[in-house]
């Protein structure tokens, strides 16, 4: 005998909406990446100099990951002089949390 239940959620997911929420997931996937997000939290408007002090990698890596996060829409970049400073792009942080809300 087959019980049916209620789903507990729903996929109603699909082309550009699943492919940037996908992106945004594969980008978090990545421990060090994750260690970025949460070091943003707390200091907003960093350079890449501040982050790589942070973590256990060289510059070049820490410049990959930020590459990473930029492409998934997690963070934004402003140039300052020389130096780029990095914040958490909001509008995509509350996308991402309503998304994930809506589907779980």
């Amino acid at each position: 005998m087959t019980i049916l239940t209620e789903a507990c959620c729903t996929l109603d997911i699909s082309g550009l909406e699943q492919e940037r929420l996908v992106t945004m997931f594969k980008a978090l996937g990545n421990p060090y990446r994750f260690e970025i997000m949460k070091y943003l939290v707390t200091h907003p408007a960093c350079i890449t100099g501040d982050i790589v002090q942070f973590l256990p990698l060289a510059q070049a890596t820490v410049s990959q990951h930020l590459k990473v996060l930029r492409e998934a829409d997690w963070i934004v970049g402003t140039m300052e002089g020389p130096a780029t400073s990095y914040c958490l792009n909001e509008d995509s942080v509350a996308w991402f949390g309503n998304k994930v809300g809506e589907i779980f």
